[in-house]
């Protein structure tokens, strides 16, 4: 009996180390990642938009949030449209080098599911019971979430596809039933519109820190344009943006202090704003990994850990199919940093439409305006 109670005892004692551990271990109150990323606009003239998200999108995987972490919303499908002159790309940058479609591209909502109630259901988790889990957000209280979002809009709102459009009131209430619900931990939003500071200034909901591409009264401009697509590109604030993140890797020390200096008025024309006074943290002292990378505490131990055996072998009984992994698509691709100093490719010339008819009949009159009509019947 003595030794049953010294047992339970000892039991007890190292439950209750275990719990302490636990909870120094969580103690920051920050463990994933999570990113909502959502382009407003259609039509063919809006590819700026597409890519804009596409090329945040490409920089938050390759610093490691996984598909399974992010909501990307696409309200049209740029990489197939007929006016695409290179089908199944989308483009971030005159040089044509880096397709930020890329080969393994997961859209969660596309073309017409792509509205104001539905962005507000994902934030809100008020979404049916039928909706697959690539489509929620599936965050908690120890969730720091980044939400990009590109578009038409103007003071205190954001259409969304021409046809409805999203209030400063409506997205604060929504951020407001997010912390009620304790889905986030810390918030990073970030929109590149015209007037896009004004959809900031009613947030009232702690830990939430905001960027913006214009101030009230700006319009927030396009960047890189291309003759042979025929649009822009991208939009400045988010180009600079993209060739900022580019210089981070997961181990990167760079803070949000730096990401508030990336596009001055000198380079994006407008003047890009922030909003910190909701944050409770420094952002000398908020890393750009908070937001854009993914957390994975781990600890350190010395001690030997015996494994059962019947995990041991479970690997090795795996078909070989299953153990293998796909490559990274987008660590293949040069760093923007690198593609925006390199000189335009050259492109091969073809005369246009009608010249060399027009060439012909050149040369036609001068042959009657040099030798006359009476010289036809040697041609003949």
């Amino acid at each position: 009996a003595a030794a049953a109670l010294l047992l339970g005892c000892y039991g007890l004692a190292l439950a209750s180390g275990v719990q302490d551990q636990a909870e120094q271990f969580f103690r920051s109150g920050h463990t994933n990642n999570w990113a909502v990323l959502v382009c407003t606009s259609r039509f063919w003239f809006n590819y700026r938009h597409v890519a804009n998200t596409l090329s945040v999108y490409r920089s938050v995987k390759r610093l490691g949030i996984p598909d399974s972490h992010i909501v990307l919303m696409l309200a049209d499908d740029m990489a197939c449209n007929p006016r695409n002159p290179k089908p199944a790309t989308v483009f971030s940058h005159k040089n044509m080098e880096l397709n930020v479609y890329g080969d393994d591209v997961e859209v969660d909502y596309r073309s017409y599911e792509v509205t104001v109630e539905n962005f507000l259901r994902v934030l809100t988790g008020r979404i049916p019971p039928s909706t697959p889990r690539s489509k929620r957000l599936l965050s908690d209280d120890r969730s720091n979430i980044l939400i990009y979002m590109t578009g038409h809009g103007g003071n205190g709102f954001l259409k969304f596809q021409d046809s409805e459009e999203i209030t400063n009131v409506e997205l604060a209430d929504a951020f407001e039933q997010m912390w009620q619900k304790r889905r986030y931990n810390e918030l990073l939003f970030i929109i590149d519109t015209c007037q896009g500071a004004s959809m900031y200034e009613r947030f009232y909901s702690p830990n939430i820190m905001a960027l913006a591409s214009s101030q009230v009264g700006e319009d927030s401009l396009s960047h890189q344009p291309d003759l042979g697509i025929g649009v822009h590109l991208m939009d400045r604030y988010t180009f600079y943006v993209l060739e900022f993140l580019e210089e981070i890797h997961p181990a990167s020390q760079t803070n949000m202090n730096d990401l508030f200096q990336v596009c001055p008025k000198s380079l994006c024309v407008s003047t890009p704003g922030h909003r910190t006074d909701l944050f409770q943290r420094d952002p000398q002292n908020v890393l750009i990994t908070d937001f854009f990378g993914s957390v994975r505490k781990v600890e350190i131990t010395t001690e030997t850990i015996s494994l059962d055996s019947d995990l041991v072998g479970f690997e090795s009984k795996l078909p070989k199919d299953e153990l293998a992994t796909e490559p990274l698509k987008y660590a293949e691709q040069l760093p923007v940093a690198q593609i925006i100093h390199q000189k335009p490719k050259q492109k091969d010339w073809h005369p246009p439409g009608g010249f060399i008819l027009g060439l012909w009949a050149l040369i036609i009159m001068v042959f009657f305006k040099t030798y006359g009509i009476k010289h036809m019947k040697h041609i003949f």
